[in-house]
């Protein structure tokens, strides 16, 4: 028990970037560390546990779970709630996450399971929209 104690604790480590006192996983996390990063857009039960949200990627989304270092983000009605569920190779750590204060910025549109980049990632965990509001324009004339 204890064994397997340390070992989560030093993966822990290894997921965080930098060792601060404040531990606030998610927010300190480095995207290099993923090998994946994964958004479920729309709404998602938070009462579900690690086998009904991975029977959602598994099932609904058709992806392979059990690829090392992959995270699956979920947010359900309230968006001061996310779950992430990540595969470590040897077992899923099922991650969550409640704001004190503000929310998060969640695609609601759709049902779609999209890949987030590093930068994106860091926005969300920051509080700002992953996809960008402002875009490139190309104008027919001048005038």
């Amino acid at each position: 028990m204890e064994s397997t104690l340390r070992s989560m604790i030093l993966s822990l480590r290894s997921f965080l970037q930098n060792s601060s006192r404040r531990c606030t996983m998610l927010k300190d996390a480095d995207p290099a560390y993923f090998a994946g990063i994964y958004i479920v857009c729309g709404y998602t039960d938070l009462r579900y546990g690690i086998d009904s949200l991975a029977a959602i990627i598994e099932r609904r989304y058709h992806m392979n779970l059990f690829v090392p270092n992959t995270l699956f983000l979920f947010c359900g009605m309230s968006a001061t709630k996310i779950k992430g569920l990540l595969w470590e190779g040897d077992g899923l750590l099922l991650l969550y996450k409640r704001m004190e204060s503000g929310h998060f910025t969640w695609p609601r549109s759709s049902a779609d399971l999209k890949s987030m980049s590093a930068e994106q990632f860091h926005w969300l965990m920051q509080g700002f929209a992953i996809k960008p509001v402002i875009h490139d324009v190309t104008p027919q004339s001048s005038s």
